[in-house]
């Protein structure tokens, strides 16, 4: 650390479809949905995250929600610019003399075209990043595991985000396979939106499907554990008059089916492409999952009994990819697989 060290601050950013998280100084000091809220007739900000999150659905035709990541990539450059502006800032709010140079890692989507990349850097740049790294997602997860990502053997990672579902086999500090698909967490919930309006003829928001998936979201129509019925207020669809209706988990696990098993088939496209000597070890060590997904009840078992070779759920998983960065922050320059 030299003289002028106060001066640059070190962030490892984690910008994901559903939450943003920083960490600085190893510690996660910003946790936040990715959702900004603007005013219609200035442009102006008027919250970020957890704040906006609460206006979602809520407001206005003078204010309008953004979530500006869609499938795991920039879709909205302004409010992204914005939001990772505002979630900076959250970090020290009392510094009004001087904004320090800002030397980031940010993670990416494996599956990310060159113009996708672009816009992730030119909004880093744009919010104030002198100097912008970036690192692919399953390679962030699996150095947030814990894995030996340089290690001549086959490490094995499926990170289920809000976006994106990303399935990568890493060895030697580079991605030797990858899938990225665009079916995870959001995909889930609008499955739980869609079940809702077709079986129970009720017509629920985002935020409820959220709940719904966190509180009774299961993988398996039969868990050891089972969790409590959730139940569901909102607007009968055909008389507009308010129900309540109590959802159990085997209903979920039925009507997040046809995601898994999409999720399944990428598994397997991924493990067809392993060379025969990586096989082996990721047979021996297990397959990891990381990401919010990685919370859904019982997918573990589900996939081990599918796939034939053991999932393990990564300790903490919904922070593995943010962790991940972190660790990558303080390697910078000696991490070979990191983009300028």
């Amino acid at each position: 650390m030299g003289l002028f060290s106060f001066l640059t601050q070190e962030l490892a950013i984690d910008l994901g479809t559903a939450n943003t998280i920083i960490i600085h100084n190893d510690k996660i000091v910003v946790d936040e949905p990715s959702i900004v809220a603007i005013d219609q007739a200035t442009g102006k900000l008027i919250a970020i995250g957890e704040k906006a999150r609460q206006m979602h659905g809520k407001t206005h035709e003078n204010i309008r929600t953004i979530r500006p990541l869609r499938d795991g990539v920039i879709a909205d450059f302004n409010a992204a610019e914005q939001m990772i502006r505002g979630m900076i800032k959250m970090i020290n709010p009392s510094n009004k003399l001087f904004s320090p140079s800002l030397r980031m890692v940010v993670c990416i989507p494996s599956g990310s075209t060159e113009v996708e990349i672009r816009a992730v850097r030119d909004s880093s740049e744009h919010a104030g990043g002198r100097d912008v790294y970036m690192i692919y997602e399953p390679m962030a997860a699996a150095l947030g595991i814990g894995l030996d990502v340089e290690a001549p053997e086959g490490n094995m990672v499926v990170d289920i985000g809000g976006g994106t579902t990303e399935i990568a086999v890493i060895a030697l500090g580079g991605i030797v396979c990858n899938k990225s698909i665009r079916i995870a967490g959001d995909g889930f919930t609008a499955d739980i939106q869609a079940y809702m309006r077709h079986q129970h003829n009720i017509k629920i928001g985002e935020r409820t499907a959220e709940d719904i998936k966190i509180a009774v979201g299961s993988a398996l129509p039969d868990l050891d554990n089972p969790p409590a019925d959730f139940i569901v207020r909102g607007p009968n669809l055909m008389t507009a008059l308010p129900i309540e209706v109590p959802i159990s988990y085997q209903e979920i696990a039925h009507c997040l089916d046809k995601s898994i098993s999409k999720v399944e088939a990428a598994i397997l496209g991924v493990l067809e492409q392993t060379p025969p000597e990586l096989y082996a070890d990721i047979v021996k060590k297990g397959i990891y999952l990381a990401g919010g997904g990685g919370l859904l009840k019982g997918l573990d078992k589900r996939l081990t009994d599918k796939i034939n070779i053991k999932f393990r759920v990564a300790e903490d998983p919904l922070h593995a990819v943010a962790r991940g960065t972190g660790i990558a922050l303080k390697n910078v320059d000696r991490f070979p697989f990191l983009m300028r």
